[in-house]
């Protein structure tokens, strides 16, 4: 929890002034018993009408002060608890944004939604009652306690007896109380997880109708969080009765024996109600304690969770995003016997992948599912760290580019094109916030998408639904194309990028491309792409199967003339059934 709470320290006054006032507020509760005990013993048996009205003057103006006092801590409590859930929430989320992919890839997305969401709740949650009255509650039984001695010693004792019971019982339940919420954080990320896959495949589960199953899904995993929800409050309920039985055998005893201590004339009235005042104050205290723990323990099972994220700072890509003071050069490639094995997983993805891409060359890359093809441009831009082997970028090893001179000189268009909430020009400008409305302009003329959003009534001002919903495949891959191409890169990726558009459209694409300086890789399962490389680069469970000219491959691969094959037969069907 230190790590966590760390993030409370730039609002150290806030929290001063709060704890403050939260003394103040205190102490006056205190003090009230004594002049309880005052009025009534030298007041109300006296017959002294002047100490009533005096002492009872100054019990107004005490709960005056404690009512103003509880009124501006709730302000500055509220005002630490606040700012430090933002800057913890920043925090997480800059740390996720600085993670490697290996370091991603441990943590599941919906386990890192839940640690920016409920979990820094829980935690904010915590220091403001805690600023407010989870403090107070252990403070006022301890301040009972030491009031109620200075009253009477002996009446005082009886408080006492049942307080090591009391404390040993505490700590084990909040012990148990972590573990316990612990694993109903960890359901909690499972129901989340079920949801985010259910929103994500929604068109999926309709088309299916596949509804009902889901509902089932969810219903089972809601269903243990329930359970385990359940049981953990279910022994948290345990700790209420038990401390409210052993403080009303407490007040039992201090109420029979100060009654005989009346009786013998060593001890006053005033004496025994101020001793029983602060006995039901330390009961009173001791029902707020099941809260404390249940919020204590959930608390502390959020702040371990949020550490794990804070402290993964072994792969953090922020930490070799410092200029490199490379210029940037023309986008040669170069791959030397490289090879690349996932954290934790046994056998490689890529085995001794070796090949070389003149400046402005275009390779493509082919490959069955599975082959390789992805991951091998992933190590390109070190979103992973080959494992063996060395990666050279205009004429210089991988390793010795920052990140940031490194990836910019390359535009990436992922297999799955994904856009962001806000307007097209939103998303393309996402490609590089400093190109001129024009630049924009021209990368969608390029990548054959601007005819299709100048008829969109706003044109680029046209909203993006969220992942582009309420745009087609083939929209989606070129404007995901046109945003690569604002960035002006050395090296251009292309990941499968064009499955979705028509043959016209395609050829049109490439045409303009060729006009292009970059570098290009081109991930293809068509042998008409792959034609118009000036190499393909052939994959067969990560190891290079064929490297070449299509004509190069046709005469040596096997592998590749079955591909070439199968597709020429596909094309004379299709032309059959076009004629007949």
């Amino acid at each position: 929890m230190k790590t966590v709470f760390s993030y409370a320290k730039p609002y150290k006054w806030p929290i001063f002034i709060a704890l403050f006032l939260m003394l103040t507020e205190l102490s006056v509760e205190l003090i009230q018993p004594l002049l309880i005990a005052k009025i009534i013993d030298e007041g109300i048996l006296a017959e002294d009408v002047t100490v009533i009205w005096t002492w009872g003057s100054v019990m107004m103006g005490l709960a005056f002060v404690a009512f103003f006092s509880g009124v501006i801590n709730s302000y500055f409590a509220a005002h630490a608890a606040q700012s430090f859930a933002f800057d913890l929430r920043q925090a997480l989320f800059r740390q996720v944004q600085a993670f490697s992919m290996a370091t991603f890839l441990r943590f599941p997305t919906a386990g890192l939604i839940t640690r920016l969401t409920s979990d820094v709740t829980m935690v904010q949650n915590v220091l403001f009652m805690g600023l407010r009255i989870m403090m107070r509650a252990p403070l006022l039984v301890l301040g009972s306690l030491v009031m109620a001695f200075v009253v009477n010693v002996k009446l005082a004792f009886y408080l006492v007896i049942g307080a090591p019971i009391l404390l040993i019982f505490l700590f084990i339940m909040a012990r148990k109380g972590v573990g316990y919420f612990s694993n109903v954080q960890r359901r909690l990320d499972r129901v989340n997880r079920v949801i985010q896959e259910n929103l994500q495949a929604v068109r999926l589960i309709k088309a299916y109708l596949r509804g009902m199953y889901e509902a089932s899904r969810f219903s089972r995993v809601a269903d243990k969080l329930r359970h385990d929800t359940v049981k953990a409050m279910r022994m948290m309920e345990l700790i209420l009765p038990v401390l409210l039985f052993v403080m009303n055998v407490s007040l039992m005893a201090v109420l029979w024996f100060g009654a005989v201590e009346i009786g013998n004339g060593e001890a006053q009235v005033g004496e025994l109600v101020a001793i029983v005042n602060y006995a039901m104050r330390m009961t009173g205290a001791f029902s707020m304690f099941a809260f404390i723990i249940v919020a204590f323990s959930r608390a502390k099972a959020s702040a371990e969770r949020m550490e794990e994220v804070l402290v993964a700072n072994d792969d953090l890509e922020l930490n070799r995003s410092e200029s490199s003071g490379l210029s940037q050069l023309e986008g040669e490639l170069r791959f030397e016997h490289v090879s690349f094995t996932y954290p934790g997983k046994p056998e490689p993805i890529l085995d001794d992948i070796s090949f070389h891409v003149a400046p402005g060359e275009k390779l493509a890359i082919m490959g069955a599912t599975g082959s390789g093809k992805s991951t091998l441009l992933n190590l390109i831009p070190r979103i992973f760290e080959a494992t063996e082997g060395k990666i050279f970028v205009g004429g210089t090893e991988v390793n010795e580019w920052s990140l940031k001179d490194l990836r910019d000189t390359i535009g990436l268009v992922p297999q799955q094109s994904i856009l962001f909430t806000g307007s097209i020009l939103d998303n393309l400008s996402w490609g590089d916030t400093e190109a001129a409305p024009d630049e924009l302009e021209e990368a969608a003329k390029k990548a054959q998408i601007h005819e299709s959003i100048d008829l969109f009534p706003q044109k680029y001002g046209t909203r993006v639904g969220q992942k582009g919903v309420n745009l087609s495949g083939g929209q989606k891959q070129r404007l995901s194309i046109a945003r690569a191409l604002v960035r002006k890169p050395s090296i251009l990726i292309l990941d499968d990028s064009t499955s979705a558009l028509d043959v016209k459209t395609e050829m049109a694409l490439w045409e303009a491309l060729e006009k292009e300086a970059a570098t290009m890789l081109v991930v293809t399962q068509k042998v008409q792409t792959a034609k118009g490389a000036d190499r393909i680069l052939l994959l067969d469970e990560g190891k290079v199967v064929g490297y070449g000219t299509h004509a190069d491959l046709m005469r040596q691969s096997q592998l590749y003339q079955k591909i070439a094959q199968s597709q020429a037969e596909e094309e004379v069907i299709v032309d059959g059934e076009e004629h007949s």
